[in-house]
């Protein structure tokens, strides 16, 4: 191995996906996938602090684009404008990862202490959201209530997204979902 290996976290990331998908993450060791990356396991502890956070190392990014677009968007918006507008955002992230996104969520699905840790990372980022919703002066529970239904769209959305077989945009996507959720709440 050489002493300097290019995008060692992209394929250690890799890595873990595939053998996370053949073996299941239970059985899968920071070894493994560090062997399968063509890396030392001291490499895999430079870059993630154990075998759960390949598949979780992006949260903060993400919970700051959030939050940036949240404080970004005009403030003539309703909040929960500023909340889908953030999310349509966000959107760049998954774009062009769709394959990655699919076999993120299956290891995630088939393992409850994944899921448990996927789920506190959304009551995190609609914490953040709702700590950004109070900086645009919206008070609670309207800027709780804006963060936790938009974290539900987002999950919606990132569902169907994931599931779809076409090429749908990710923004057309959370625009479609934010739609169904105004239509059931204006009754039609």
């Amino acid at each position: 191995m050489g002493r300097w290996e290019p995008n060692a976290r992209g394929r250690l990331e890799q890595a873990a996906l595939e053998l996370y998908g053949e073996r299941g993450f239970e059985q899968t060791t920071v070894a493994e996938i560090a062997k399968r990356a063509g890396l030392t396991e001291r490499t895999f502890f430079r870059h993630f602090a154990d075998k759960r956070e390949v598949l979780f190392w992006g949260q903060g990014a993400l919970q700051e684009l959030l939050v940036h677009a949240v404080a970004d968007a005009p403030d003539s918006v309703a909040p929960i404008d500023a909340i889908a507008a953030a999310l349509e955002v966000a959107g760049a992230r998954f774009q062009g990862r769709r394959e990655h996104s699919q076999q993120r969520h299956a290891i995630i699905a088939a393992n409850a202490e994944l899921r448990e840790r996927e789920l506190i990372k959304l009551v995190s980022l609609a914490s953040a959201l709702a700590g950004a919703l109070r900086l645009r002066g919206i008070a609670d529970p309207a800027a709780s209530l804006a963060a936790e239904v938009g974290i539900a769209v987002f999950r919606v959305a990132f569902d169907r997204w994931i599931g779809e077989t076409g090429q749908t945009d990710w923004s057309q996507v959370i625009r479609e979902s934010m739609d169904e959720l105004k239509a059931v709440t204006a009754g039609r």
